[in-house]
């Protein structure tokens, strides 16, 4: 907790957040601990809070078929899985083997596996290899950044009316509001808050859950 992903938010307000809302278990704790020693690819993990907040959402909208493009080391996945029924389905899109073994061991240890359908390909051809209907309830978009556009038109066509859309890293530790900063991570997200903030097709919230969340609803 001395390094949050709530870029805005300082390390001591960070731990009374994460202690006063529901703080990660012991499987969660040591995905956490392993993913650290991945060294600063680390930070691509979601944030503790954000993570709780998921799994309540999912439960709430009354989510069973769930979508997750960028799965890293599992931990998100592994908090939508559990706000899934028994029989709940979640389709987890990576291109990273090493890092979704490590998923795999985890989910394992939660009790979620049976949930999970991981695909390792990019989650362009794994989405265009979906039926185009309205079939998932719930999708989160944590994966590479200048694709964030196409990731969300592939999800609207499959998503049911009323169905969420989740988007990470959508204030990019404040870099998006700060014009001098040019790069192509940064452009790209501002060009997808631009996209979505204007789309009539979704309602849009930007969230600052951790690096910033954007929760979206299909009309």
């Amino acid at each position: 907790m001395t390094d949050p992903k709530s870029f805005h938010l300082d390390a001591r307000v960070h731990a009374y957040l994460v202690a006063h809302g529901t703080p990660p278990d012991a499987v969660q704790q040591a995905l956490i601990e392993e993913t650290k020693s991945l060294g600063g690819a680390a930070r691509m993990q979601i944030a503790p809070e954000q993570g709780a907040f998921m799994t309540l959402l999912v439960r709430l909208i009354g989510a069973k078929r769930a979508l997750e493009v960028g799965t890293f080391t599992g931990y998100s996945a592994l908090c939508i899985a559990r706000g899934l029924p028994e029989d709940g389905e979640l389709l987890c899109c990576d291109v990273n083997q090493e890092w979704t073994e490590i998923a795999k061991r985890y989910w394992e240890k939660a009790g979620v596996a049976h949930k999970i359908t991981l695909k390792i390909a990019p989650a362009t051809q794994t989405l265009d290899a979906l039926p185009r209907e309205p079939f998932f309830d719930l999708a989160f978009i944590d994966a590479d950044k200048p694709a964030y556009p196409i990731y969300f038109e592939q999800i609207l066509a499959r998503l049911r009316p009323n169905g969420v859309v989740l988007v990470d890293n959508v204030l990019w530790a404040g870099a998006v509001a700060d014009p001098s900063v040019q790069d192509a991570n940064t452009l790209a997200i501002r060009k997808f808050n631009d996209l979505v903030r204007s789309d009539p097709r979704v309602e849009c919230v930007m969230l600052p859950i951790a690096d910033g969340l954007t929760f979206l609803r299909k009309k």
